[in-house]
């Protein structure tokens, strides 16, 4: 009911209720809902609060002492307060109502109507209308428990379309939400009325079609869920469990695996918390309740099967023939009761669908005729609903009935998930102009992209929805496709084909051996996360897995592809990069389906193998490959690689400047050789120097934070701060430090790395960068030949030349100085040619350089 609530307008009253031993006196009382006065039963006040008869306009009113300027309005100063009164005095007053003369009224309370009484109810508020509350049972829940508590007859006034039933004069026949101009009238008439107004309020209404909704006492069909106990689950006895089917489940709810984890809690509040369950509807279509009341004794049986049925008819089975036992064939059958021999005919409500809903794990699973099948496949393993209203509805009706037929758990796990709401945190509506129709997402953001965006989500959440998420997703998948279309494009042209010459992989390099041994791990580490049903950590280990393919393994591999380097190690890298590219499309398969299919089967020999959905999961054939301590090597030269450009960035040095020197403190085992020559490529530096000790790079600082430790230092403070000044500071584990004798946390202190004079110098996880930024004139010329090159890589793009086009280069004069890089630079731009002079080509361009703005241009030549 909570997610139907919406504000609306209402006509609301001040009416008075005639006091039977106290005449000429009367309860003031208000209600938003007219059309319930005609069943009022009963008056409710709060013991605790005070109320006061007033004089006021000729009428003697008791109302709440607080409200009186509220129900009274500007009339109030004219009010005269008379006698003063606890609530708990008023209880047991009995008084008269406007419809008292109505025959359903009559029948219900008696000629006289003196069951009207005021009754006790401790929510009744001092905030709202007059603190004392009209009471009409059959038309609220609330009500309808205290009327029940008090035993309390009941009146109900409108029927299952809210219309007013006969018995009620002028309203019989009208619409509940139209007789309240009636219901005044009456109250006008009678001199009940004190004045009217209009109202804003919450009200509930149909999640579905936005209709006020009325409520009305029927008669229903529930299970027990038995007692609630005050006291902690653990100490209730056997018998106090075995008498509350709610103990039951909740021992049952134990035994699954929540995901997430609140699930659990959620559930267990709710059988805290729920009354017993409504198992029955007033429906024209639905499970029919196999409910069989016999009108002449009373006896009650339910019957098991349709066989039973068949068997125990009297009458009217024919027109059950050829139909399901669904209303309205099944109506037309009586049976015999067992006790009078009376025909009995079916009860006419249906079943609540969450009673159909919940017995899915017996009823589709041959519970009753074949139990060892059943046995085979129950509990299931995973269960998957969204979160909202399914802890109250389906977990809970598949767990109430798992409990009682069978005794234990529906299933392994229970996995629960937010909404999907529109990309601006609103749910969608047409009319609010943020829908997005499946079929318009699936054609312009693809099936795949969506499945990831949704995938890598936190369940927990609601996921926000629209194009700018679906681009974020499709960028993601976007790198993994550029991986690909490399691989076929160099592949093509190099005519590498799967299963080609390649040293095994013991005997590749060091960046194969790493990216195959990080393959290895997603295997492993996205297989754990689907067994757990985690596709959220999947998607994340998946994209890092894309991104250490891309942006390090084939960033740092990429010139080994050229048909110009050594055969063998080119093979190795096609054959390292098809198996890691291979291995991750399967791994990314149960996320992105037809994506990682389509790939898969153009990059395996002809297709031979099939769809990737037909592969074995790749654990066994990647199990060889895991190298912890090479992995552990590689992601100290990856950080020191992030902490050298950092440390370039501080010192204003372009990236394609080759410099002399890096001083590395590995913070550990330092790396081996070809490691060090992967980390001085990356670094752009000729040679990187392993130092075990920082000292002599940088000088650290140690600033203690005075807001945190100033008060518990008290006389030692100066001391402190000075030894901290002089760097007189043991430095400890974990970033904590021990100056003067005292250790002070690493939240309590500030250390600042200050590098000698000239230095540049960054730190972080125990590792620490120093680079030589001091240029000599030919590290200036070999980056003058590294911009170039990138810029006439960018005109070739720009031009529309392919990657084997190959060109003649035009310099000018002045750039005589890169005359000794002239074949690395025809290599890297794929030049024929290099010519410094006036000549040019037909594309030109322009690039600053150290000896000033240069222009160059090309000209395509005959391949």
């Amino acid at each position: 009911m909570t997610e139907g609530y919406a504000d609306r307008d209402d006509p609301s009253a001040y009416f008075g209720f005639p006091l039977v031993d106290r005449p000429g006196e009367e309860l003031l009382a208000w209600t938003t809902t007219p059309w319930t006065i005609p069943a009022n039963v009963a008056a409710a006040v709060n013991p605790t609060l005070s109320y006061e008869l007033v004089e006021f306009d000729g009428r003697k009113m008791w109302i709440g002492a607080t409200r009186r300027v509220a129900a009274l309005g500007g009339g109030a100063p004219r009010a005269k307060v008379l006698e003063t009164k606890q609530g708990s005095e008023l209880l047991g007053w009995r008084y008269r109502a406007t419809f008292d003369a109505a025959p359903a009224v009559t029948e219900a309370l008696g000629a006289d109507g003196a069951a009207h009484r005021v009754i006790s109810w401790s929510d009744v508020g001092a905030e709202e209308g007059t603190s004392i509350v009209h009471i009409a049972p059959a038309c609220g829940s609330e009500d309808h428990a205290l009327c029940i508590t008090e035993g309390l007859p009941m009146i109900a006034p409108i029927d299952e379309s809210g219309t007013y039933l006969p018995g009620f004069n002028d309203l019989s026949g009208k619409d509940w939400l139209a007789v309240a101009d009636l219901v005044f009238a009456a109250l006008e008439k009678s001199g009940s009325l004190l004045r009217r107004e209009k109202i804003t309020h919450r009200y509930p209404h149909c999640w579905r079609c936005a209709t006020p909704l009325a409520f009305r006492l029927v008669d229903e069909w529930f299970i027990s869920m038995g007692a609630t106990y005050e006291k902690p689950r653990e100490q209730l006895s056997a018998a106090e469990k075995a008498g509350s089917l709610r103990y039951q489940i909740m021992d049952v709810v134990d035994n699954i695996s929540w995901l997430p984890s609140f699930g659990h809690d959620r559930e267990l509040d709710w059988l805290r918390n729920m009354s017993d369950w409504m198992i029955s509807k007033k429906r024209y279509w639905g499970l029919a309740l196999p409910i069989y009341e016999c009108e002449g004794c009373g006896a009650v049986e339910v019957l098991g099967s349709r066989a039973e049925l068949e068997g125990r008819a009297v009458a009217g089975l024919e027109a059950l023939e050829g139909h399901s036992p669904h209303r309205p064939y099944i109506d037309e059958v009586r049976i015999a009761c067992t006790k009078c021999g009376g025909e009995v005919q079916r009860v006419p409500d249906v079943g609540n669908p969450w009673l159909d809903a919940g017995i899915v794990s017996l009823s589709t699973m041959r519970y009753r005729s074949d139990p060892e099948y059943w046995k085979r496949w129950f509990p299931a393993d995973l269960i998957t609903e969204s979160f909202p209203g399914q802890f109250r509805n389906w977990f809970y009706s598949l767990l109430a009935m798992s409990t009682v037929m069978v005794g234990s758990e529906p299933t392994k796990t229970v996995f629960g998930y937010g909404l999907v709401f529109a990309e601006d945190g609103r749910q969608m509506h047409k009319s609010w102009g943020n829908s997005i129709e499946f079929d318009e997402a699936a054609d312009r953001m693809g099936a795949d992209v969506m499945r990831w965006l949704f995938a890598g989500s936190r369940p927990e959440e609601n996921v926000h929805f629209g194009w700018n998420g679906a681009d974020e997703a499709r960028r993601k998948l976007l790198v993994l496709w550029n991986v690909y279309a490399f691989h076929v494009s160099y592949a093509n042209g190099a005519g590498w084909r799967p299963g080609g010459a390649a040293s095994s992989v013991a005997e590749r390099g060091a960046m194969d051996r790493w990216i195959l041994s990080r393959t290895a791990d997603l295997v492993s580490t996205v297989e754990k996360a689907l067994r757990g049903y985690d596709a959220q950590s999947a998607v994340a280990r998946l994209e890092a897995g894309i991104d250490e393919l891309s942006t390090w393994y084939l960033r740092r591999s990429r010139d080994r592809f050229d048909l110009s380097t050594n055969e063998a190690d080119r093979n190795d890298a096609f054959a390292t990069l098809h198996e890691a590219l291979l291995t991750l499309l399967q791994v990314a398969a149960p996320i992105a389906p037809m994506l990682t299919d389509a790939m898969y089967t153009n990059l395996v020999a002809d297709g031979a193998t099939g769809s990737i959905h037909l592969q074995p999961w790749p654990t066994a054939r990647v199990q060889d490959w895991r190298d912890q301590a090479l992995e552990d090597a590689m992601s100290r030269v990856i950080r020191a690689a992030e902490l050298g450009r950092s440390v370039r960035s501080a010192a204003a040095m372009r990236t394609r400047q080759p410099l002399a020197l890096a001083r590395v403190v590995f913070g550990g085992a330092t790396p081996h050789a070809e490691l060090l020559e992967i980390l001085a490529d990356e670094l752009n530096v000729k040679r990187v120097e392993p130092v075990t000790d920082a000292s002599g790079l940088f000088e650290r600082k140690v600033k203690v934070l005075l807001p945190k430790v100033g008060k518990r230092l008290g006389d030692k403070l100066q001391a402190v701060l000075a030894a901290a000044r002089s760097g007189d500071v043991e430095f400890l584990a974990g970033g904590a430090v021990r100056i003067q004798g005292l250790e002070f946390a690493s939240d309590e202190i500030e250390i600042q790395a200050i590098p000698r004079e000239g230095g540049f110098v960054a730190e972080a996880d125990g590792l620490v960068v120093e680079l030589e930024t001091a240029l000599t004139p030919e590290l200036v010329a070999e980056g003058d030949v590294r911009e170039l090159s990138r810029a006439v890589q960018d005109l070739r793009k720009r031009a529309g030349l392919q990657i084997g086009d190959p060109i003649s280069l035009y310099l000018p004069a002045a750039a005589q100085s890169l005359a000794p890089y002239k074949e690395t630079l025809m290599q890297s731009v794929g030049a024929r040619s290099i010519e410094f002079g006036d000549a040019a080509g037909d594309v030109t361009d322009q690039i600053e350089l150290s000896f000033g703005a240069t222009a160059f241009s090309f000209r395509r030549t005959a391949g």
